[in-house]
């Protein structure tokens, strides 16, 4: 990872961390943690999240961030999972060394301390059903009421609670339950449940475990257990924090300080893991990594890089209340990366023919094209160029109005890297379409510039058809049509604000030769087309690219309007 990185931001979290650091608490060490459910991929809101306590590490002298995948909940929990957020953590650019683990690691102590709160009056057995919890439960406007089994004799507790580890007793027939307050205004003290019955095999730990704890009696414990110095979490936590701290206390266990910050919310997308799962499952998008997806594996088959996405996490900040984030903002951050390091290569999506007619026969010469205006160091490469070219279509217009200035009926444009070309004939199929276009050239202008001076006003990319490779391209848009897609009146649903041009996909591009080898995760830049990165569907006989992101920067525009 590049030292620009690792820059410490300056925000309320690191605030906290530095003043713990520098009144000695915890003996002045930094423990965080990155603690995702294995139960779907990473998105992009994820990325705030492990860029923020990596980062924390990373600032501190001989901090650590914990990797711990918690995995309390066998019903929706895979190893594939487990393998895509390790992939994706490692792809942004963090590293955790020995310190992968797993809330399953930590099931016997887990279960001990629930035996312990149930010897200290604290938990107990409960026989409810869910729906009769929920009636017992109250409201946010009403307190709620004690179980009949909670003052249920200790003994009983431990008795029952054993035989539901022995797997003596049906799903959802019994729990075990904190003994906290069920008057208290937040629901999440009323009561909660610490334990369920879950008859599903677990992805590490098999058939060994029938029941489970819940994800809010599991997370501080293990925090605890591995020394965790500052659990930072998103503001969903926050009400939950009471609990997370009740806990610890009432086990009398190393007590690491929750603190919350806002979310990544990001417009034209759904960063509800939920939600997503229904894209996945309802065959709205091809997978997890689909490139429409905002998910980190789908960003990186889309063609966006690590540093990127690091640096939309740096810019937006870490803040107390929640906001919308500006897709565009996001893309920017991407243009500004690739500008930096994508070659230049020559591409056209929609192809039409061009019969350079002076030009020789049987012909073909080699250009001296600019791999990266951006960085002098990449060099320049060689591009042939023949009688017969591709252009495209966009690039002309038999009558054009007044401020079109590229190729027209007797009018000279440059071609990039080659000659000046007029166009003298259009050649029409039988529907009256145009089909081809017949060009002289003038070859003193050879590399682009006229010896006698003259202008033109339009410079268009090409290739030669003789040696042009047939690609295909896929053209990424926005997942959604409209910049919050959760925001639908009643009986309307948020999928019908799916965009149904969101993928677009060509099959009769043509790249220029260079582009032979091009490897899956290779980026590019089409010259005024936009940044592509070549798919994993690709093979040496089909190259499929993917549109990372257009050329046209809505945001750079914003930020200027906004400066004046």
């Amino acid at each position: 990872m590049s030292e620009d990185a690792r820059t410490p931001g300056s925000d309320f979290v690191r605030s906290i961390v530095a003043a713990d650091v520098a009144a000695g608490k915890h003996d002045g060490r930094v423990a965080t943690r990155f603690p995702p459910e294995p139960n779907g991929y990473l998105h992009i809101g994820h990325a705030k999240s492990i860029c923020l306590n990596f980062g924390i590490a990373l600032e501190n002298a001989g901090a650590v961030c914990h990797l711990r995948f918690d995995d309390t909940n066998p019903c929706k929990e895979e190893d594939e999972f487990v393998a895509a957020i390790a992939e994706d953590v490692r792809w942004l650019g963090f590293e955790w060394g020995e310190h992968e683990h797993f809330a399953s690691n930590y099931f016997d102590q887990l279960y001990a301390w629930a035996q312990q709160l149930i010897r200290d009056g604290k938990a107990y057995v409960c026989d409810l059903n869910a729906e009769e919890m929920r009636e017992h439960r109250g409201t946010l406007t009403s307190p709620g009421t004690n179980s009949p089994y909670r003052e249920r004799p200790v003994e009983e507790s431990l008795d029952l609670f054993e035989r539901m580890k022995a797997g003596e007793f049906e799903e959802g027939s019994r729990v075990v339950r904190a003994k906290i307050d069920m008057a208290s205004p937040n629901i999440n003290l009323r009561d909660p449940a610490m334990y369920r019955i879950l008859r599903a095999a677990h992805h590490r730990t098999g058939d060994a475990w029938c029941i489970y704890p819940t994800y809010d009696f599991a997370h501080g414990q293990s925090d605890s257990i591995e020394g965790i110095t500052h659990s930072v979490c998103t503001l969903e936590f926050e009400d939950h924090r009471p609990l997370y701290n009740w806990f610890v206390e009432a086990l009398g266990i190393h007590h690491p300080q929750q603190i919350e910050f806002a979310r990544l919310n990001l417009t034209y997308t759904v960063l509800s893991k939920r939600k997503l799962t229904e894209l996945v499952q309802g065959g709205h998008v091809t997978g997890w990594d689909d490139p429409r997806m905002p998910t980190i594996a789908g960003f990186r088959r889309r063609g966006y890089t690590p540093e990127s996405i690091r640096e939309f996490c740096g810019r937006i900040g870490v803040a107390k209340a929640d906001s919308m984030n500006e897709i565009g903002q996001l893309e920017h951050c991407l243009r500004e990366d690739l500008n930096k390091r994508a070659a230049r290569v020559m591409g056209v999506l929609d192809p039409i023919r061009v019969v350079i007619e002076n030009y020789p026969e049987g012909s073909s010469e080699e250009m001296n094209a600019v791999n990266n205006p951006e960085d002098p160091e990449c060099g320049t490469r060689k591009v042939p160029f023949s009688r017969e070219l591709f252009i495209e279509r966009e690039d002309f217009m038999e009558d054009p109005p007044k401020k079109f200035f590229r190729l027209a009926p007797g009018r000279e444009v440059r071609l990039r890297y080659a000659y000046f070309i007029t166009c003298t004939e259009v050649v029409k199929d039988d529907t009256g379409a145009v089909v081809e276009l017949r060009c002289t050239y003038d070859p003193a202008t050879r590399g682009g510039d006229s010896p006698d001076g003259r202008k033109v006003k339009a410079t268009l990319h090409w290739v030669s058809a003789e040696h042009a490779l047939d690609v295909e391209v896929r053209l990424i848009d926005r997942l959604f049509t409209v910049e919050n897609p959760e925001a639908v009146g009643e009986g309307e649903d948020w999928r019908d604000n799916l965009n149904p041009d969101a993928l677009t996909v060509l099959n009769a591009c043509k790249v220029e030769p260079s582009l032979a080898a091009a490897a899956p995760g290779e980026r590019y830049q089409f010259e005024r087309k936009g940044y592509f990165c070549v798919d994993p569907d690709s093979s040496a006989q089909h190259l499929v690219f993917n549109r990372a992101v257009s050329l046209r920067d809505t945001w750079a525009k914003i930020q200027k309007s906004q400066q004046r």
